[in-house]
């Protein structure tokens, strides 16, 4: 059977009119027969577009379409079961409230535009490979390679919900390659340097936020949802147990991520004053409230960031390129570069510190050596070795 859009009709109910999406089954005979799934009520959805929009947000594409004999499900009626099944209650792996919408991003923004009507058991190894090559060649607007490892991971899944489900018997991405190397690299800062940037806070509120990041290493969305009840002032320690993410408080990043980061008597000691003057100083408050909003919710860090951090950056004399990525996150990882490759502090505590699950996340993209440093390293060797000053 080919693949159905179905059909949608208005029909009579006593708690409201509805809306029902027609569609048709074969029986194993070849009996053809008449089916409907409703999608919502009359009310809610004024027009037929609106309840398509609402039919394609449940899936219900993927439901019609899901003619397990034949193996002749389209990719679209793939991914949208794939989207409706791992990321519902019965999901394994839960999806976080961020995590949720960049997937739906990369699947209907993507892979559904380029695999729409093609029959999933038939799409090819290579055909996805050439794909996924041309979206980091093309003119215009090509993606980084890790971006486009992670629309190939996600197209990974979705053939195995698939499989998982029995919608598919093959999955046709496991042999496709790709890079996950980036050519990003943070912008790091020096202690004077984020001095600098502290002394041109005008602000308590502003230059409490750069300070407990600087020197808590905490991320963005991490400072944003802290309330003074997780400031353990006696313990000597800052609570992490949760993140700011779509106006509401979410789960940390990772398991890692929900711990607790050191609170030095002298972090201690501005914050204290801080919390003397904000006119939110309950313990139910946001330590770092947006005071426009009267303290309901945080502050916004792209609007700091734009409007003050980087400015102040620049001011200090960091080098930041037009377009160049920069904000509070910088600050993370200065700290850490700078504890691991000036400091010599203990990796492992290093990664205590900034709550990584694993040391190499540190080593590897949180500390970088300089040609100073390796310079000396190489002449520690030649030492070793007995290699003399060469004479002219």
């Amino acid at each position: 059977m080919a693949y159905q859009q179905g059909s949608l009709r208005k029909a009579y109910r006593k708690a409201g009119d509805v809306w029902l999406l027609r569609y048709r089954t074969t029986k194993p005979d070849g009996t053809r027969v008449e089916n409907t799934i409703t999608v919502g009520p009359v009310s809610k959805f004024k027009n037929e577009s609106d309840a398509r929009r609402e039919a394609a947000r449940l899936g219900l594409l993927a439901e019609i379409n899901a003619e397990v004999q034949t193996r002749r499900i389209a990719f679209e009626a793939l991914a949208e079961h794939y989207l409706k099944a791992d990321f519902g209650d019965g999901a394994v792996r839960k999806k976080s409230a961020t995590t949720i919408p960049i997937v739906q991003h990369y699947v209907r923004d993507y892979l559904v535009p380029r695999w729409k009507d093609a029959v999933a058991e038939e799409v090819k190894p290579y055909e996805i490979q050439l794909w996924l090559l041309s979206l980091n060649t093309r003119a215009e607007d090509p993606l980084a390679w890790p971006t486009i490892a992670k629309i190939k991971a996600i197209m990974n899944r979705v053939y195995k919900v698939g499989m998982l489900h029995d919608l598919v018997s093959k999955n046709p991405v496991q042999c496709v390659e790709t890079q996950s190397k980036s050519n990003y690299r943070a912008i790091d800062i020096t202690p004077q340097q984020t001095l600098a940037i502290l002394q041109r806070m005008k602000s308590q509120l502003h230059y409490a936020l750069v300070l407990t990041c600087a020197a808590t290493a905490l991320r963005a969305s991490e400072l944003l949802s802290l309330r003074w009840s997780d400031i353990l002032w006696n313990e000597d320690r800052i609570q992490v147990s949760k993140r700011w993410a779509k106006g509401a408080d979410g789960e940390t990043k990772t398991e890692a991520s929900d711990a607790y980061v050191p609170l030095h008597s002298l972090l201690a000691g501005h914050l204290r004053e801080w919390k003397r003057q904000t006119p939110h100083p309950k313990e139910t408050d946001f330590v770092f409230p947006s005071l426009t909003a009267n303290g309901r919710v945080p502050m916004w860090a792209c609007n700091f960031v734009a409007d003050y951090l980087r400015p102040a950056a620049i001011a200090a004399g960091v080098d930041i390129p037009t377009g160049k990525r920069f904000g509070l996150h910088n600050l993370r990882h200065s700290l850490s570069n700078w504890l691991i490759t000036k400091s010599k502090t203990d990796p492992k505590t290093v990664q205590e510190l900034l709550r990584h699950a694993n040391v190499r996340t540190t080593l590897q993209l949180y500390a970088r050596s300089d040609s100073t440093e390796t310079r000396a390293a190489q002449g520690v060797f030649l030492d070793a070795v007995g290699i003399s000053q060469a004479t002219a």
